[in-house]
C-alpha cells in the first residue's frame, strides 16, 4: 500500500507541473503544503522557498524584497499584513501588475479540510489585446472600451466564483449524503414537520419503528403516514409549534409496539418557528423489560413488608387452633359453643390459606422461559380444565394462527390461563353457559390470549379494582387472590392485563406477553463443564454433546483455572457449590477477568437463597434438575 501511495503521489505532482498556471497549496499552520514549477518559474522561488513547511511569513518576506508589491514604506508592516490576512483567509479574485511589468491574475479559495489553493494565471496578452484595441478603435467611444474591459474582468472573476460555487456545492452533496446514511443507518425514525404537519424530511425508517406505515413519507400529511397515532401524538405537535419540547410515550394499537417519541421545534434563536423535529424509537422490549423489572421491585417490598406479619399471624393461628381443639375435646361442651369452637378452627384455617396465597404473590419467584409449542399447551389446558366445570358449560379453546415454538414460562402461562377459567365458570349461573379461550400472535411483537364468558361480565368496581389484592364479588367464598397472582405471573413475564366486557356481553380478560420466538441452536462451541457429581457431570455432557458441543471436563474451581488456559475454549458451564475454597461464581468471576465472559451456572439450591440470587444478578442461572431443553434455553441467552 505505501508503494501504491507513493505512485499516486508522483503522479499527481507531474500533472499539477504540465499546467500552464501557477499552483500553491498551504495549510491551516500557513505552512507550505504543495505546489507546482510553474509556482517557482513565475516568481522565481530559490528551491529551499519551494520545499513542503516552508511557512507563508518566509515566502511573503522574499517576494516583498524582490518588489513584487511595489515600493513599500515599512518592510515589516507589508509582511504583517499580508500574514494576518492569510490567517482570516476568504475567497478572493484579484488582478495585479507584477513589478516586471507583466499581469496575473490570482484566485484563492478555502479548503473544507483546512488551509487554501491559490491559482496564478499570466494575463499579459489578454491585457495586451485589450490595449491594443483601444490604439486602433479611435471610432469606439472610450466608455465603450472601458465596459468592455470591466466587462472581460467581471467574466473572470464569474468564472473563478463559479468555480468556487461548484466545489462548495460538491462538499455539500458529500455532507448531505453522509448525514443521510448515518441517520438511515440510526434504529430511530428521524423526520420533520412543517407547520401544516407535513413530512419535509425522513430517514425511511418509519415502518421499521411503527410497522404498517408508508416508508416513504415526505409530502405526506402526519395523519396519512400515522393512521390512528396522529390523534395521540397531535397534542405534543401543537405544544412543539409553541415552542415547547417534549417527549411522549404511547402504545401504537396497529402494531401494539411501545413507542417513545421526542419533538423538537425547529427555531434558530428567537426566530419564528419553522416546523418540528421528531425522533421516533420502538422502545417495547425495554417497557417489557422495565414492566418486569418494576414487579420484581414489589414483590420484594411486599416480601418485606408481609414476612414479619405473616410469622407472628401464623403463631396467633396455630395457637388459636389448638385453643379450639381443646375445646372440642371437652365432651362436657354444650353443642352451641361446640359449633362457635368449629366455626372458629375453619376461619383459622381459612387464614392459613390465606397466608399460603400472600406467600406466593410476595415470595421470590423465578421465571424460567423454555421453549414451548402453545398448540400442545392449549391442548393440556384444555385437557386439565374440562372435568372442572359443570355439563352445562362448554369450553372452547382455539389458537388463530399456527405459530412456531415461543420462549414462555409455559407453567406460569397455564396457572394464570386455568385461574381465569375456573374464574369464569363460577361468573356463570346455574343455567351454564360458554367460555372461549382464543391466542394469537399481534404484528410479531405479542401472544394475546383471549378468555371471555357469556355471564354478566364485569361491573364498574370490578374493571376498576379487580387486579388488586383480596378484591372479591364473591363475598366469603373468594379470596380476592385469583386476579392478582395472574396479574403478577404475567407482569413478572413482561406482559400485560386488561379486563372489560364484550360486546355481545360477558367478561374477557386479556393477556399479553412478549412474542419470543425460539432462536436457533447455538453454533458448536467447546464448554468447559464443571461439576463435582459425576452421575450429573456424565448426564450434562451428554446433553451438551448431543447439541453438537465439544466438551472438557473438570471436578473443581482449582481444575477448571488450569483447564481454561487451553485453546479453543469458548464457554464454562459450572455447578455453583463446588469442593475447595472457589465456587463457581467465583470460577466464572475470575475467568470473566481473564476474558472468558460465556458463562452459565447450576444449582440445586433454591430460588429464594441468597447466594444463587447473587450469582442470578451476574450470570444466567439454571435449577437443577433440568432436561435439554432448559440447557439450550441456558446456553442461548449467554450466547445473546
Amino acid at each position: 500500500m505505501p508503494e501504491l501511495e507513493d505512485t499516486r503521489f508522483r503522479l499527481m505532482n507531474a500533472g499539477l507541473n504540465l499546467i500552464q498556471q501557477a499552483l500553491s497549496i498551504f495549510d491551516s499552520d500557513l505552512k507550505l503544503a504543495l505546489c507546482n514549477h510553474r509556482f517557482q518559474e513565475m516568481f522565481g522561488f530559490p528551491d529551499d522557498l519551494v520545499q513542503p513547511g516552508v511557512a507563508f511569513e518566509d515566502i511573503i518576506s522574499y517576494l516583498v524584497d524582490r518588489g513584487e508589491y511595489g515600493p513599500v514604506k515599512d518592510r515589516d508592516e507589508a509582511i504583517r499584513s499580508r500574514v494576518e490576512a492569510a490567517r482570516a483567509f476568504v475567497p478572493h479574485y484579484m488582478e495585479r501588475q507584477r513589478a516586471n511589468g507583466r499581469w496575473i491574475s490570482v484566485e484563492g479559495a478555502p479548503l473544507h479540510q483546512g488551509g487554501w489553493v491559490t491559482v496564478y494565471t499570466d494575463i499579459t496578452e489578454v491585457r495586451l489585446q485589450e490595449q491594443l484595441l483601444r490604439a486602433r478603435s479611435e471610432e469606439l467611444s472610450g466608455e465603450l472600451l472601458t465596459h468592455a474591459e470591466r466587462l472581460a474582468q467581471a467574466n473572470r472573476e464569474l468564472a473563478a466564483t463559479n468555480a468556487r460555487l461548484e466545489e462548495t456545492k460538491r462538499e455539500l452533496t458529500e455532507m448531505e449524503a453522509r448525514t443521510r446514511l448515518t441517520t438511515e443507518m440510526m434504529p430511530a425514525h428521524i423526520a420533520h414537520m412543517d407547520r401544516d404537519y407535513r413530512y419535509t424530511f425522513s430517514n425511511r425508517r418509519l415502518s421499521a419503528v411503527m410497522p404498517g406505515r408508508p416508508r416513504n413519507i415526505i409530502g405526506l400529511h402526519a395523519s396519512e403516514a400515522l393512521g390512528d397515532a396522529f390523534a395521540r401524538i397531535r397534542p405534543s405537535l401543537e405544544r412543539a409549534l409553541r415552542g415547547e419540547a417534549s417527549v411522549y410515550e404511547f402504545t401504537d394499537t396497529e402494531s401494539g409496539r411501545r413507542i417513545r417519541v421526542a419533538f423538537t421545534p425547529d427555531q434558530i434563536g428567537t426566530g419564528p418557528i419553522n416546523g418540528i423535529y421528531i425522533l421516533s424509537m420502538d422502545v417495547t422490549e425495554e417497557t417489557q423489560a422495565r414492566a418486569a423489572l418494576a414487579q420484581t421491585r414489589k414483590r420484594e417490598l411486599a416480601a418485606q413488608l408481609s414476612s414479619g406479619l405473616a410469622h407472628d399471624f401464623g403463631n396467633l393461628l396455630t395457637i388459636i387452633l389448638g385453643l379450639q381443639g381443646r375445646m372440642l375435646r371437652d365432651t362436657a361442651l354444650p353443642p352451641r359453643l361446640a359449633e362457635l369452637a368449629r366455626s372458629t378452627m375453619a376461619a383459622a384455617r381459612r387464614g392459613g390459606v390465606l397466608l399460603d396465597r400472600i406467600a406466593q404473590i410476595s415470595g421470590h419467584r423465578e421465571i424460567r422461559p423454555g421453549p414451548t409449542d402453545l398448540e400442545s399447551l392449549l391442548d393440556d389446558l384444555h385437557m386439565m380444565a374440562s372435568p372442572s366445570l359443570p355439563e352445562t358449560v362448554q369450553l372452547r379453546v382455539r389458537l388463530e394462527t399456527a405459530l412456531p415454538p415461543l420462549m414462555l414460562d409455559a407453567g406460569a402461562l397455564q396457572d394464570s390461563l386455568l385461574n381465569l377459567i375456573l374464574n369464569a365458570r363460577d361468573a356463570l349461573d346455574e343455567g351454564g353457559g360458554e367460555i372461549r379461550l382464543t391466542a394469537r400472535a399481534v404484528q410479531d411483537t405479542w401472544l394475546e390470549v383471549t378468555v371471555k364468558d357469556t355471564g354478566p361480565g364485569f361491573s364498574e368496581t370490578a374493571l376498576s379494582h379487580g387486579l388488586e389484592p383480596f378484591f372479591t364479588t364473591k363475598g366469603g367464598e373468594g379470596s380476592g387472590l385469583g386476579l392478582a397472582m395472574v396479574y403478577d405471573q404475567i407482569t413478572l413475564c413482561g406482559g400485560t392485563v386488561r379486563l372489560s366486557n364484550g360486546a355481545q356481553g360477558g367478561a374477557r380478560v386479556t393477556l399479553r406477553l412478549p412474542l419470543r420466538r425460539v432462536s436457533t441452536n447455538a453454533a458448536p462451541q467447546m464448554v468447559l463443564l464443571v461439576e463435582d457429581s459425576t452421575e450429573i457431570r456424565e448426564s450434562v455432557r451428554e446433553m451438551l454433546r448431543s447439541m453438537g458441543h465439544s466438551v472438557i471436563e473438570a471436578t473443581s474451581a482449582d481444575e477448571a483455572m488450569q483447564l481454561a488456559e487451553l485453546p479453543g475454549i469458548e464457554m464454562v458451564l459450572s455447578d455453583i457449590n463446588l469442593p475447595g475454597e472457589m465456587s463457581g461464581l467465583d470460577l466464572a468471576r475470575h475467568l470473566r477477568i481473564r476474558g472468558l465472559t460465556r458463562a452459565a451456572l447450576m444449582t440445586s439450591l433454591p430460588p429464594g437463597d441468597s447466594l444463587r440470587r447473587t450469582a442470578a444478578a451476574e450470570f444466567p442461572v439454571l435449577g437443577k434438575p433440568f432436561g435439554p431443553a432448559d440447557l439450550q434455553t441456558s446456553l442461548q441467552e449467554v450466547a445473546a
